[in-house]
């Protein structure tokens, strides 16, 4: 055989599997769609049953924010991991394993007889979470090459990444009110169905980083410092930051993921190459997504606790409040994604981005007591929900967008990784400073009043937009600075190879 015919072979075979992906690839996305739904939405959704649940199973005020947190700890701590499983030993393998062990656990702690075995149940979905959630975004980047449909895929993703946890409340909301708060966790059951049953027909099983190992020692590194730095946040919640289970875990976290960083340079097989940080573009994404899943939490959480405690909205009537942001931000996904990123680049959409949701934020400090939802919420929704979109799907697809095949999963979890430890840090931060806020408007002030103690929370609450405001403006400056001017080129050789 002559080395033209074998020069020739690669692009020939390539050619020939191009029907088949451009039959495949939009059900693909489909199907990676429901199930990234499920995950995201999976981090709000329990959050309006929780008083519900808590008044059946009978468990403290202190125990129930576990609840909450036994998901994110897991679900941070193991992404890389899960990552690294999707590129050794393949993705729909990954992907079908996550499905159906996030569906049993959620069906398991939707049959929770006490506290301990749903914070177990929880802390297993996080864990199934992990190993799906990032071969759900590394079967993206290795479906679509072409650099138009591509955006598209994300532009979707995104949209489906940042307004998740909107849904996740209107459907906790509608199936607490309808039947049960345990149907916020059996409803995984359904969702999973679809998702394994499109994976099973359309995924086959390539493994581009088959000839590598795992990194144990790497694995062990960053699944401790991440689980200390999300586990430090969480507990200046419920203790002060002087506290040892506050200050001590962060130190650890740093200590640990600092030597995971010194480790990756040593390492044979490296959990995670630096060489997918190094892109400049992809550094100032990851960092995007970071911040953009401190402020969106912080949204979610105190918009929540006020629509209800203080406008008197139901659990259903509260979710359906958040459409209005969802239905904003899907808008701005596409356009940002497959019209402004391509044509004027990340420098000048992302933080423009940013400066919208900074500016929503900011306007939503006028709250009242007596405020209307209509005047004084909405509007602010609708342009928060217009910034995030222009932020987080660019942000997504610019994160893992010229990765070698081989990388792509372990640079989806390091996506997921950012937004889930950037929610966990912005919720402690934004809880705290929200809880300090309300304790010094009631110094020197009658507690017992019901009007003294409302217009405390909405001190808390506006302290809390107020921060979420800043963080927002600071993604701005940051992303400006960092991200390179132009639109973003396609590399063809980096660009990975479509797997069916």
């Amino acid at each position: 055989m002559s080395q033209n015919t074998l020069t020739d072979s690669a692009p020939r075979r390539a050619a020939e599997a191009e029907p088949a992906a451009s039959s495949k690839r939009w059900w693909i996305l489909a199907v990676v769609a429901v199930a990234q739904l499920m995950v995201v939405l999976d981090a709000t959704i329990v959050n309006i049953a929780l008083p519900s649940a808590q008044a059946d199973l009978g468990f403290s005020d202190g125990n129930r924010q576990w609840i909450v947190t036994a998901y994110a700890l897991s679900f941070a701590s193991l992404l890389l991991l899960g990552g690294r499983i999707a590129d050794l030993f393949g993705r729909k393998t990954a992907f079908l394993i996550g499905v159906v062990g996030f569906a049993g656990v959620s069906a398991l702690g939707g049959a929770a007889n006490g506290f301990g075995m749903l914070v177990t149940a929880r802390a297993l979905q996080g864990a199934f979470g992990a190993l799906l959630a990032p071969a759900a975004l590394s079967l993206l980047n290795t479906t679509f090459t072409d650099a138009r449909e591509r955006a598209r895929a994300f532009s979707v993703y995104g949209a489906i990444a940042g307004a998740g946890g909107a849904v996740g409340l209107l459907l906790g909301g509608v199936l607490t009110d309808a039947f049960d708060w345990r149907w916020t966790l059996y409803v995984n059951v359904a969702i999973a169905v679809v998702a394994f049953v499109g994976g099973w027909l359309l995924l086959t099983n390539h493994r581009d980083a088959e000839n590598s190992k795992l990194d144990v020692p790497g694995t062990l590194l960053v699944a401790a410092g991440l689980f200390s730095l999300v586990y430090g946040f969480s507990n200046a919640e419920t203790h002060d930051w002087g506290s040892g289970l506050t200050w001590g875990f962060l130190i650890a976290g740093g200590v640990l993921l600092a030597a995971f960083a010194w480790w990756q340079t040593k390492a044979a097989h490296p959990l995670l190459p630096l060489r997918i940080l190094l892109d400049r573009n992809r550094a100032a994404s990851f960092l995007a997504v970071l911040i953009s899943g401190g402020g969106m939490f912080g949204v979610f959480l105190f918009l929540t606790y006020y629509l209800q405690l203080n406008l008197g909205f139901s659990p259903t009537k509260t979710g359906v409040a958040f459409l209005p942001m969802v239905g904003a931000l899907m808008v701005a996904a596409q356009l940002g994604t497959t019209v402004l990123v391509p044509r004027i680049g990340p420098k000048v959409v992302v933080p423009l981005g940013f400066a919208i949701a900074a500016a929503g934020m900011a306007w939503l400090t006028g709250i009242g007591v007596g405020s209307s939802y209509v005047s004084t919420v909405l509007p602010q929704l609708i342009v928060t929900g217009v910034g995030l979109g222009l932020v987080m799907p660019a942000a997504m697809q610019l994160a893992t967008g010229g990765v070698a095949a081989e990388d792509a999963g372990v640079a989806s979890a390091t996506v997921n990784a950012m937004q889930q430890v950037g929610g966990s840090i912005g919720t402690a931060l934004l809880s705290t400073l929200a809880a300090s806020a309300a304790t010094d408007y009631l110094a020197g002030k009658d507690a017992t009043s019901k009007l003294v103690r409302a217009q405390a929370t909405i001190e808390s609450y506006t302290t809390a937009f107020s921060w979420s405001a800043v963080l927002f403006a600071a993604g701005a400056v940051i992303a400006f600075v960092l991200f390179r001017r132009g639109a973003p080129e396609q590399d063809a050789n980096a660009a990975p190879v479509v797997h069916m």
